[in-house]
């Protein structure tokens, strides 16, 4: 008799298209109003790669600049690969960000508007290469942030009452 080979089940959207997530930064949805996403390749070296793919990495107090007529993501936290060795990275250095020239033209446009800022949302894997989502944003002050916590507190209630 012939056996049947089992098909492995994908068990997230992410991973069915190619993508597995690293990190992602869950205070930028709270702390800025989002407008623009796009994605953006990060020059790195072997032993980030190597921590990435462990899932060591941290982008809650990360940014993008543009210095030079490049981008780069500054602050982001990789942590040293455990068996680098003298070869391994420092953690927090800036990262060059791989865009397109007229995307460049266009995000320093934006940024020289008053109050813009490149937050990085997501750092993910897509087909083996290394990407980082950014969103243009601006920062929200203290009393949007106290309305879009009530306005998520009377989401929850309403869907309790409906369910009820």
């Amino acid at each position: 008799m012939a056996q049947k080979k089992k098909k492995k089940k994908k068990s997230s959207k992410e991973e069915v298209s190619g993508i597995k997530i690293i990190c992602k930064n869950n205070k930028a949805r709270f702390s800025y109003q989002l407008q623009d996403n796009f994605e953006a390749g990060v020059v790195l070296t072997g032993s980030e790669v190597k921590s990435l793919r462990l899932g060591k990495a941290n982008l809650s107090d990360a940014y993008g600049d543009i210095r030079n007529g490049e981008a780069f993501l500054v602050q982001a936290n990789i942590q040293p690969y455990e068996k680098g060795g003298y070869t391994n990275h420092e953690p927090k250095r800036p990262r060059k960000l791989l865009v397109h020239k007229q995307e460049l033209k266009w995000l320093t446009g934006k940024i020289q508007v008053k109050g813009m800022a490149l937050v990085p949302l997501k750092m993910y894997f897509k087909q083996g290469k290394v990407k980082v989502e950014m969103a243009l944003g601006s920062g929200k002050k203290n009393p949007d942030k106290r309305q879009a916590l009530k306005e998520r507190d009377l989401d929850r209630d309403m869907n309790r009452a409906l369910k009820k």
